[in-house]
């Protein structure tokens, strides 16, 4: 038996998904009483994406990997979690130990070592998105897209794990406060190319998730049925994850208070949609509830603003124009916003489904016709055949069956 087979094999065992979870759940365990050694926050590491991020991933590669032990994507998830958590591990240990403790603490060279384990982490991200849902690439022609990404990753892992060496065996260890490898994250002298390098690993790679996702939207454009609604899954998840990183990234650090924890919940949503929706579309579970998840989502978030808007126009009226106190003021524009809630919610929610869940829309629509025109039915025939023209509309069953009982006297 080869080593490849033996390590198909071996995949294809329940004992290696539990030993690989289990390894996975000691690493994000051990992450609480090390952000508390390097006295920070847990889902405020510096290094690496925080640990409800990497825990996501870690479910559902468990429960792919469980139930599709055949598919790659489950143990890439799995990998993708352990690659995060040993880095978050290794960030909060390289600050005790090099920037609390001075070098005191054992093993610190092995901690900035691994650190840089978010790299092969991310790289793969973009790796389960190409090759979702099956771990096979949307076409044959698609395998130049997906060397660049590897042969890179692996080039930015070597370097890195290069200028790591020299700085240990140099004794010149300096980490920031994310517990980042200074010389890796701020590369200056005979280091700067380092820098120039890292921009086009992290251009390069950018490039390569928006070709996978390039590459999944022409396959949605091409397919139908089931596949179409995995990849209307996967997609959504990818726009979450999108929205959430430019929230993070543009607005978190800058907005204070109530608002930004409002857009730390929405962000943190939105990181997380992206391994949810990547599971339930591998896993094929309620696949064709997405389009009445996007439509009240959609919904909900047109519904917020328009009320937040009318809410803060009418207080703005009441206490500017018409001279109200602004308790009175609060009270009123409050009501009015409570008042309007279920009528606007209706208009919007069918607005919405007009537009967006079109086929949920004329589902709808036939119902209520069929009904309405119940009112006034005497032939039993023809309310029979309203009623089959009306399921075959607003169900598109297979198989339509009526069975008529009749009223003996």
């Amino acid at each position: 038996m080869t080593g490849a087979m033996a390590v198909r094999r071996l995949r294809h065992t329940p004992l290696a998904v539990v030993v690989t979870g289990g390894l996975i759940l000691l690493l994000m365990a051990a992450e609480a009483p090390l952000a508390g050694l390097a006295h920070q926050s847990v889902l405020a590491s510096g290094g690496s994406l925080p640990l409800p991020f990497s825990a996501a991933f870690a479910v559902v590669g468990f429960v792919v990997a469980w139930r599709k032990p055949g598919n790659p994507l489950g143990w890439l998830m799995l990998g993708v979690a352990g690659f995060l958590a040993l880095s978050e591990d290794a960030s909060f240990y390289a600050v005790a130990d090099y920037r609390l403790r001075h070098g005191g603490l054992p093993l610190g060279w092995l901690a900035v070592l691994t650190q840089p384990g978010w790299a092969p982490a991310i790289a793969s991200i973009g790796l389960i998105v190409l090759l979702f849902p099956d771990g096979r690439l949307p076409s044959p022609r698609w395998r130049w897209a997906l060397w660049p990404n590897l042969v890179l990753a692996v080039l930015w892992i070597a370097g890195a794990l290069a200028f790591t060496a020299g700085a240990i065996s140099s004794h010149d260890v300096r980490v920031d406060t994310g517990g980042n490898l200074l010389v890796l994250s701020h590369p200056s002298g005979g280091a700067a190319w380092w820098g120039v390098a890292q921009f086009l690993f992290f251009f390069v790679l950018f490039v390569s998730w928006l070709v996978a996702l390039a590459a999944q939207i022409i396959s949605y454009r091409r397919s139908s049925g089931e596949r179409r609604q995995q990849l209307k899954w996967l997609m959504t998840g990818a726009a979450g994850c999108l929205v959430a990183f430019l929230l993070a990234s543009g607005l978190l650090d800058r907005v204070r208070g109530a608002p930004g924890i409002v857009i730390g919940l929405v962000s943190a949503a939105g990181f997380l949609a992206l391994p949810v929706s990547i599971g339930v579309g591998i896993l094929r579970y309620r696949l064709f509830d997405i389009d009445r998840i996007l439509s009240r989502t959609l919904a909900y978030a047109v519904l917020t603003g328009l009320l937040a808007g009318l809410y803060a126009g009418l207080v703005l009226l009441a206490t500017q124009v018409l001279g109200f106190a602004s308790t009175w003021a609060v009270a009123a524009s409050t009501l009015a916003a409570v008042a309007l809630f279920t009528p606007l919610r209706r208009r919007v929610q069918r607005a919405v489904d007009r537009r967006f869940n079109r086929a949920r829309y004329n589902a709808d629509r036939t119902v209520a016709v069929f009904a309405a025109g119940l009112k006034d039915a005497v032939d039993l025939d023809a309310v029979h055949a309203d009623l089959v023209a009306a399921a075959s509309a607003a169900l598109q069953p297979v198989h339509i069956s009526v069975r008529m009982l009749e009223r003996r006297t």
